[in-house]
């Protein structure tokens, strides 16, 4: 994260976004919650299930790539799921 987030901080939104994520696709009937994308003028943020009630979180620029940042994503909560 760059110096000027908060740690704490990121964590609690992820943890409200993660709630309120789960909650609207079990009442909207979309299952379990896999991934969360937030888009604004600064860049992405990308959320997705990284097994055992564990989720990445990857802030990206405006100008990122997002396949190859879903496919990077992908890879690496796969190898935390295997840790975990």
């Amino acid at each position: 994260l760059p110096q000027h987030i908060d740690e704490l901080r990121v964590a609690g939104m992820s943890a409200t976004l993660l709630s309120l994520g789960s909650r609207a696709g079990h009442e909207l009937g979309r299952g379990k919650l896999e991934q969360i994308l937030i888009r604004g003028p600064q860049g992405y943020a990308v959320m997705v299930d990284a097994g055992n009630g564990t989720m990445l979180l990857v802030l990206t620029t405006r100008e990122a790539k997002l396949g190859l940042i879903f496919l990077d994503l992908h890879q690496a909560a796969k190898a935390i799921a295997k840790v975990l």
